[in-house]
């Protein structure tokens, strides 16, 4: 065993129902270092980390931490020895308070009794401020990746596993995240760190494990490596970006005019004379920090509010606002939420079951009441193959698919259906960079068979890469939109993080805050 290694593992294997998640794996951290594990969706990256956090159980191979052998029972033993962990899925209960949440995953020794003030004091130290008494219902997705980062954070790990941290976070605070894993590091806590944004990979760590197919492929610095050879390694073959398209656009599809509304949620964003257009052939890109009114446009946009106030919302012409989400797939919207497991799909149907919930009309497979069960099995057997979702059959659960793929599976299943206007939140969030791509040049390929699409997505990277006119949501307003490339990725972070915001609609990238006002 490696002399100076945190964790040392060791053949570990794990197999599942026609599935070998894990096959022999075997790798060590040293104190300190800030390790990266890699791979594709379904590559067995989730699994490892699970069986590192006590919440499975190898059924093969050995662990050690700091020299001595490992092997946790449960989460609260790994977080006794020393092992914290911020997952990808949220592990919240939604009826319960930040502080409520926080506590659950500590020990109550640790938590002590003035938990409210660790909390708003580490949050804020940060950048990720909370507020400990307020519901995790009412909580957007980036406000509840906040929590699982600062819950871990307060027990003082000496190894964190992080998985996709920053997929919610403006790149400004990127940047401060970075500094504080770097200062962890320096003090000797060990990272092992999972994310498919590889250049974040190349920026802060010193080492990087590669898995494919559940097994070690490769190890690298990955300092000395490109995104795409990084990629490449993951994936085991050349990877071919989508190219940008360079299209006329069509006639108006999507019409948005001075959209407002009170949100629901007594915590959420009010939405300000929003107003948009989508013409055939376009892709517009929405950024914005979650919790900025995302959430409330998406569902005015998709018909899960009613918005009917004198036009504000039009599809291809017509008055849309009143119509629930089925009429409007009949009218030739399709829609993918950024929620996938609960809203996307249903957890414990099977795939070929949850195609039934939103393609139902359009793909017909209901008529007068009836259920056509073999047209939506064939449906989606044709997302499976055509998305290359990695599963072992569509029987199985939606559940069942890793995050990557069951992403993969929701987004083939809108863009199948052909709509006139596809509207999709947060298209590749938790996504590996080959199946990125595949789902941008799917979306490319979309508008340019003359659909209109409209991307809500914190990843800059990802709307600078596929959209042709971009905007910003900042509480609850939303800038006039742009071409792409007149703005820099830093003035957009800045609009992200409210600058301009109380202006209202920003015009001009080199207008400065205090013309605005003016």
């Amino acid at each position: 065993m490696t002399e100076t290694a945190l964790l040392e593992l060791s053949g570990i294997t794990k197999r599942f129902p026609g599935v070998v998640a894990n096959d022999g794996v075997g790798f060590s951290i040293a104190p300190g270092q800030v390790h990266a594990l890699l791979g594709e969706n379904g590559a067995g990256k989730s699994t490892l980390v699970k069986m590192i956090y006590g919440v499975m159980h190898p059924d093969e191979g050995s662990m050690a931490f700091d020299g001595k052998p490992y092997h946790p029972g449960k989460p609260s033993e790994a977080r006794q020895t020393g092992v914290g962990m911020v997952f990808q899925h949220f592990s919240l209960f939604e009826a319960l308070s930040v502080a409520e949440n926080v506590a659950l995953g500590m020990d109550k020794a640790v938590a002590g009794t003035d938990l409210d003030a660790k909390i708003i004091e580490v949050s804020q130290a940060y950048g990720l401020p909370l507020d400990p008494t307020r519901l995790v219902g009412s909580l957007s997705v980036g406000e509840r990746q906040r929590v699982e980062i600062v819950r871990c954070l307060l027990q003082s790990p000496r190894l964190l596993i992080m998985d996709e941290p920053t997929s919610v976070l403006t790149p400004q605070e990127v940047d401060i995240l970075f500094e504080t894993l770097r200062k962890l590091s320096a003090e000797g806590c060990s990272i092992l760190y999972i994310s498919h944004k590889l250049e974040e990979i190349r920026s802060l760590c010193d080492h990087a494990t590669v898995l494919r197919g559940g097994k070690v492929v490769g190890n690298c610095n990955p300092r000395e490596e490109t995104a795409k050879s990084l990629a490449e390694m993951m994936i085991g073959a050349t990877l071919t970006p989508p190219e940008r398209q360079h299209l006329e656009p069509g006639p108006e599809r999507l019409t948005v005019d001075k959209l407002s509304r009170a949100s629901d949620d007594p915590f959420g964003v009010d939405l300000h004379d929003v107003s948009l257009t989508v013409c055939a052939g376009e892709i517009l890109g929405i950024a914005g920090v979650a919790g900025n009114g995302q959430i409330e446009l998406m569902e005015a946009l998709i018909g899960e509010v009613a918005c009917d106030l004198n036009g504000t919302i039009l599809l291809n012409g017509d008055l849309v606002g009143h119509h629930n989400p089925t009429e409007r797939r009949a009218q030739g919207m399709c829609f993918v939420p950024e929620e996938r497991l609960g809203h996307g799909a249903v957890p414990d149907m099977a795939l070929w079951e949850n195609t039934i919930l939103s393609a139902r009309t359009r793909k017909q497979i209901e008529n007068n009441g009836f259920l056509n069960n073999n047209l939506a099995r064939t449906f989606a057997d044709k997302i499976v193959a055509d998305f290359n979702v990695k599963t072992s059959g569509i029987d199985h659960a939606a559940s069942s698919l890793s995050g990557g793929n069951l992403q993969k599976f929701i987004v083939g299943r809108e863009i199948l259906q052909a709509p006139d206007v596809l509207i999709v939140s947060q298209p590749t969030w938790g996504v590996d960079a080959g199946a990125a791509a595949d789902i941008h040049r799917a979306l490319q390929e979309l508008a340019k068979n003359g659909t209109a699409i409209l991307v809500i997505s914190q990843d800059l990277d990802e709307l600078m890469a596929i959209s042709t006119r971009f905007a910003v949501i900042s509480e609850g307003r939303l800038s006039e939109s742009q071409p792409t490339g007149q703005m820099s990725v830093e003035e957009i972070g800045l609009l992200m993080g409210g600058v301009h915001s109380s202006a209202g609609p920003v015009t001009h990238p080199e207008v400065s805050a205090e013309d605005n006002h003016a």
